[in-house]
């Protein structure tokens, strides 16, 4: 195993058979796509020659190159463009949500920043890279690597609204059962950095811009070709924003936040004008997209069929209560022994996308999880009754919501093993306790930084019903 660090103590437990099977091709889906491999198998530097992909700059003609980024896989993202520039690199400003030991850096500088909810470490950083656009000038060059998780990272709220504004926003988005995209088009209307509002100070000072993202919006294709600059690059701090001053109300009515979110943030998004909204378009800009969504969901379809397996995608636009999710997959493996459909078993199950967890009060909460953690948690209450059925949820980009782990692994014994050591998993799923219920019985899954952002990947393996 490369990536899963717990492996062996993963596999020691329960239907081992089944939960290899999960482990190698979540393991093999991550490796491939980890973005430090991806950058560095498109992008070299000959001389002054800077060659991405079909596209090459001559640095002999840039005064400054200078090397942004955030998000959850900055770290593998900026270790691989600091590599290959090296003394060509001016200065480096890097964003992360986990600073890892085996992380190496040149010129760069790192910065730990808050995730989910933003901090003042992040913040500053924020500063500094605004800073450096606004210094910068037409013979400059700013490489830009951007992965999930940058809103939170490099956040820098616009002037009238504070720090602790955006913070205390954040948390009422992320438990109001908002989708993504929803809590978006309102943390991009309020920050300086996010929704393009960088590449737009970036622009001003006539500094040429060319980015490397991940993304990870449910509903984009396949990436395809990496080594073409990507025409349709959207969202982030440096990509043109789709969402609207009239999404960001239009969330505020219909999860009915007027009186939850922070005053200043209400009043400001129902009195901002047509001046204020986000940019919609970059022309200039060179974007190269490293992968999307639906790469880890053909990836994990490969490595199936490679091991022998009949394999399926079922959704890569996964989205929803979480632990009902789960309870839905351990229903389709039920079915699936049972009947041979959608498909006879052994067969694997794929789907990807971000569900969510809805929390309406925080004083319910009991501890720690995440939208992975909670799935295969509601995949263990049904799954005892479908022998050797095992399902792992992971965050892939390592941390599944306010926990270090990736999320889970159960199979069907994980009720029968969390019932002998006392661990009611019913209580974990009210009380958003789950990490401290997988932890118990051995079926959380850790891997630290993997070098991705592509949301949650699911792993369903359905063995053959025993005679």
């Amino acid at each position: 195993m490369n990536k899963i660090k717990n492996y062996d103590d993963l596999i020691r437990l329960g239907d081992s058979e089944s939960r290899s099977v999960v482990l190698t091709i979540a393991d093999r889906v991550l490796t491939r796509l980890d973005a430090y491999h991806r950058i560095k198998a498109i992008t070299r530097l000959d001389g002054d020659i800077l060659t991405i992909g079909t596209r090459k700059w001559d640095l002999s003609s840039k005064r400054n190159v200078y090397l942004v980024g955030a998000g959850k896989a900055c770290n593998h993202m900026a270790m691989a463009i600091d590599e290959i520039l090296g003394d060509r690199l001016t200065r480096g400003i890097a964003i992360v949500k986990i600073a890892e030991d085996s992380d190496r850096f040149h010129r760069t500088e790192v910065h730990v920043g808050g995730h989910p909810i933003p901090d003042e470490t992040g913040h500053r950083a924020a500063l500094e890279i605004l800073s450096l656009a606004d210094q910068a000038g037409p013979e400059d060059l700013f490489i830009a690597v951007i992965s999930g998780g940058s809103s939170a990272l490099m956040s820098c709220p616009i002037d009238g609204i504070t720090l602790q504004d955006e913070m205390d926003a954040t948390d009422v988005l992320l438990k109001s059962g908002a989708g993504i995209y929803e809590i978006n088009a309102i943390r991009r209307h309020i920050s300086q950095t996010n929704g393009g509002r960088l590449a737009q100070r970036i622009a001003r000072s006539g500094a040429e811009l060319i980015g490397f993202g991940i993304s990870d919006a449910v509903g984009n294709p396949p990436s395809g070709d990496i080594t073409r600059p990507y025409a349709d690059y959207a969202s982030t701090p440096i990509g043109p924003d789709k969402t609207t001053l009239a999404d960001a109300r239009a969330v505020i009515a219909n999860y009915d936040l007027a009186d939850r979110l922070p005053r200043s943030i209400v009043d400001y998004l129902e009195s901002a004008g047509e001046e204020d909204e986000t940019p919609k378009a970059f022309p200039d800009n060179t974007y190269f997209l490293l992968n999307t969504l639906p790469d880890s969901c053909l990836y994990a379809k490969e490595v199936a069929e490679q091991m022998g397996l009949p394999a399926m995608i079922v959704s890569s636009f996964l989205e929803g209560e979480s632990s009902d999710a789960g309870t839905f997959f351990a229903s389709i493996a039920r079915e699936a022994q049972a009947s041979g459909n959608p498909v006879a078993p052994p067969c694997v199950l794929i789907a990807a996308g971000e569900t969510t967890t809805h929390i309406p009060d925080n004083s319910i909460i009991g501890g720690h999880g995440g939208p992975g953690h909670e799935l295969v948690t509601g995949f263990a209450l049904t799954a005892a009754k479908t022998h050797g059925a095992a399902m792992i949820s992971l965050d892939s980009e390592g941390t599944d919501g306010t926990t270090t782990a990736a999320g889970g692994l159960c199979d069907s014994t994980s009720l029968a093993r969390a019932d002998q050591c006392g661990v009611n998993l019913h209580e974990a799923l009210r009380t958003h306790a789950t990490h401290e219920a997988l932890s118990a019985i051995g079926d959380a899954v850790f891997t630290g930084n993997t070098g991705t952002n592509l949301c949650d990947l699911n792993i369903l393996y359905i063995p053959a019903r025993p005679a």
